[in-house]
C-alpha cells in the first residue's frame, strides 16, 4: 500500500470516528442520563453483604400471611409473578406466615439467581439448623439468601437465642444461607442488634407517622406514635456507618394507611432515608404495586 493509501484510510477513520461521535454522542450522554434515573425496581446493594436486591420488596406474610393466602394459588401465583414482570426480585417470607411453600411454586420455572429471598425463624428452637433444613425444603432451594432471627424484644435476645445465632453463623459458613440478621419490634431489641457485629441485616419498622414502630416497651404490639420516630432513625444512622444491610417495613403501617395521603407520605419519607437500602411492603393487588412503584419511582426523581 502507497503512503497516500494509507493517508486516506487514516483520513477516513478519522472522519468516520468525527461523526460518529457527532451522531451518537447525544443519545449516548441520553442513555447515561436515563440509567441515573433511581427507581423502586433497580437492583440495589445490601450493605455490605455483597448481595443485591430490587429496592422494593414483595411481602407474603401481612397478618401473618392470611392476606396472602386468602387469594388463593392461584391468585397469590400470579400476585408473585406480577411482580417479577415489574422488575420485584426481593421476596420477603417467614416460618410463621405459612407461605415457603407458596413462594416455591409462585416463582417454580424462573431463574433461582435472579431472586433475593429472605425467611425468618421465630423463637429459639432446640434444634436451628434442622428448621433451616425444613425452609429449604419448603422454599425447593438449596439456599436462602437471607435468614433472620425473628421479631425480637428483649435486650438479651442475642443470648437467649445463642443457639439459633450460632447456627446461623454454621449455615453461613456451609453456604446453606449468604447472610443473616434480625427483624426487631422493640428499641431495646434494636439497640442491641446495632451494637453486635453478627448481624449482617436488620430488618426494621419505619415509617414517618410512627405507626407499629419499636418503643422501649419489651412488647412487639406497642402502642406507638411520631415520638419514637427519632430514636429508630438515630438507630438507622448507626446502621448505615457501619454499613449494615437495612431493610424498611411497616411502610404501609401494617395496612393501615388506607388513606393516599398516608402512603404518599410514608414512602416519600422511606426514599428519602439514606440508611434504608430496600423496602418491603406486603401487597395483595397488581395495583396496590403498580401505586408503590410510581409513588416510589416520584420520589426518586425529586432526589435526583
Amino acid at each position: 500500500m502507497v503512503p497516500n493509501d494509507i493517508s486516506r484510510r487514516r483520513f477516513l477513520e478519522g472522519a468516520a470516528a468525527v461523526a460518529g461521535l457527532t451522531v451518537v454522542s447525544p443519545a449516548g450522554l441520553h442513555a447515561a442520563q436515563e440509567k441515573k434515573k433511581r427507581t423502586a425496581v433497580d437492583q440495589v446493594k445490601l450493605g455490605n453483604t455483597g448481595m443485591k436486591l430490587s429496592r422494593l420488596g414483595i411481602g407474603v406474610g401481612s397478618n401473618s400471611g392470611n392476606v396472602q393466602r386468602s387469594l388463593g394459588a392461584e391468585g397469590f401465583n400470579k400476585l408473585v409473578r406480577y411482580a417479577y414482570d415489574q422488575g420485584i426480585t426481593y421476596i420477603d417470607t417467614a416460618d410463621s406466615y405459612k407461605t415457603h411453600t407458596w413462594v416455591r411454586e409462585a416463582i417454580k420455572g424462573l431463574p433461582r439467581e435472579t431472586f433475593f429471598i429472605q425467611s425468618k425463624m421465630g423463637g429459639n428452637p432446640e434444634k436451628p439448623l434442622e428448621v433451616l433444613d425444613r425452609f429449604r425444603q419448603e422454599l425447593g432451594m438449596d439456599y436462602i439468601d437471607c435468614v433472620l432471627t425473628h421479631c425480637t424484644v428483649t435486650p438479651g435476645w442475642d443470648e437467649e437465642r445463642k443457639r439459633v445465632l450460632d447456627a446461623l453463623e454454621e449455615a453461613k459458613a456451609k453456604k446453606i444461607i449468604r447472610a443473616h440478621g434480625v427483624s426487631c419490634h422493640s428499641l431495646p431489641a434494636l439497640k442491641r442488634a446495632v451494637q453486635i457485629d453478627w448481624v449482617d441485616v436488620h430488618l426494621v419498622r419505619v415509617n414517618p407517622q410512627g405507626a407499629h414502630m419499636d418503643t422501649m416497651e419489651e412488647n412487639w404490639n406497642a402502642k406507638s406514635d411520631t415520638s419514637h420516630v427519632p430514636a429508630v432513625m438515630e438507630q438507622l444512622r448507626i446502621m448505615q456507618q457501619k454499613k449494615r444491610g437495612v431493610i424498611g417495613m411497616k411502610i404501609i403501617g401494617n395496612g393501615d394507611f388506607t388513606n393516599p395521603e398516608d402512603r404518599e407520605k410514608s414512602i416519600r419519607f422511606a426514599m428519602r432515608c439514606r440508611p434504608l437500602n430496600a423496602v418491603v411492603i406486603g401487597f395483595k393487588s397488581p395495583a396496590e404495586i403498580d401505586e408503590a412503584i410510581q409513588r416510589m419511582n416520584n420520589a426518586l426523581a425529586e432526589l435526583a
